[in-house]
């Protein structure tokens, strides 16, 4: 009778699953909030959509706490998917969106009363992203906001 080496067992404890999905993928994935001048960082369950948040906050007389936000109103698990957080570019922007990468389903999330909401999760309707007429780029004379600088 053969005998097997030590690599054969570790292969043979890996086949039967003697290590636990943990180890093998990560549950949650962080992103910061694209505000500049917030230390907000959001967490969100790779797998159920859930989303939470945490901060430094001052604390007098000690180094500081830390301040968590759980999952409020539409931040709670979702229907079993595959979920991201995506931070806009916007710099005053305390939110992030919350992302289903199998149904393209987007919802927005913050902050609210010591909560993270969520808004509902949606798609563009196929009629609204495919027959979308043209935007004008607004001019630089018109409006009194900001316009895209020109070359």
């Amino acid at each position: 009778m053969r005998s097997f080496g030590p690599a054969a067992l570790i292969f043979a404890a890996l086949a039967l699953g003697g290590f636990s999905g943990h180890a093998l993928a990560a549950s949650y994935d962080f992103v910061p909030a694209p505000q500049t001048d917030l230390n907000r960082i959001y967490r969100i369950d790779r797998i159920t959509g859930e989303v939470s948040s945490c901060q430094y906050g001052l604390q007098e007389g000690t180094i500081g706490v830390t301040l968590c936000f759980s999952a409020g109103e539409g931040a709670g698990p979702q229907a079993p998917g595959e979920y991201g957080l995506v931070a806009s570019r916007h710099e005053r922007e305390g939110g992030v969106f919350r992302v289903n990468y199998r149904t393209g389903q987007m919802s927005i999330c913050y902050v609210f009363d010591e909560r993270v909401v969520c808004t509902p999760q949606t798609t563009p309707s196929p009629a609204t992203s495919s027959a979308a007429a043209p935007v004008a780029t607004p001019s630089v004379n018109t409006g009194t906001g900001a316009s895209p600088q020109r070359p």
